[in-house]
């Protein structure tokens, strides 16, 4: 199951989700999408939360409202975290996320360091929180895999789609240079046929 909230520091709002143990973090790990941002307490155990871009976002242009939210959410479910100030979030996209052999039930590495930021939380902001528990669902029936799969498949689709009409457009300019070319090659076929027919004409004046 998965706990997902909405935040409201965007129109539309965006879809904010987290695992309830390791297990579910690790389903996580391997199932995320490629549009979602990953949060985590530094160097302390907490849940793993994740952000859902909305089409054409970054995570440079999320909005420090957004931010706020998921490491608000992160520190509120650490076991130690929740219980000091000051403490560093990093988060990343899901992409960069590593899992090696190695590694145990929900734990996770990062494929590339200077792609991690890092943020401070002073202190817990019951404010935030508060509105984020108003928006709270348990999904106790996602399935993970067939979520990532219906996401791919729509994504492969509107792929299908753009190649079609990238190559429609292609047809269309190229029939339209040819159709310039065949118009100009005509009508230089015809200024010759009418310069050739007046050179060979005769004046009048020469059978008087």
């Amino acid at each position: 199951m998965v706990i997902k909230f909405e935040s409201t520091k965007s129109d539309p709002p965006t879809l904010i989700y987290m695992g309830r143990d390791k297990e579910e973090n690790e389903h996580l790990i391997r199932w995320g999408w490629p549009e979602d941002v990953w949060f985590h307490v530094d160097k302390l155990s907490s849940a793993h939360v994740y952000l859902r871009l909305q089409p054409g976002q970054t995570i440079d242009s999320i909005s420090q409202e957004l931010i706020e939210d998921c490491a608000q959410l992160v520190k509120a479910n650490s076991i130690e975290g929740c219980k000091i100030n000051n403490v560093e979030i990093v988060y990343t996209m899901w992409e960069n996320l590593k899992k090696t052999g190695d590694m145990v039930v929900g734990q996770v590495g990062f494929r590339s360091q200077k792609a991690v930021k890092k943020m401070r939380v002073e202190k817990k902001n019951n404010d935030i929180l508060n509105r984020l528990n108003k928006t709270k669902v348990v999904d106790d029936k996602i399935d993970y895999r067939l979520e990532r799969e219906k996401r791919d498949t729509r994504e492969r689709q509107k792929e299908r789609e753009q190649q079609r009409i990238l190559k429609e457009k292609e047809k269309a300019e190229k029939d339209a240079v040819e159709r310039e070319k065949a118009a100009y090659s005509y009508d230089n076929v015809f200024a010759n046929s009418e310069m050739t027919t007046n050179q060979s004409g005769y004046e009048s004046d020469d059978f008087m």
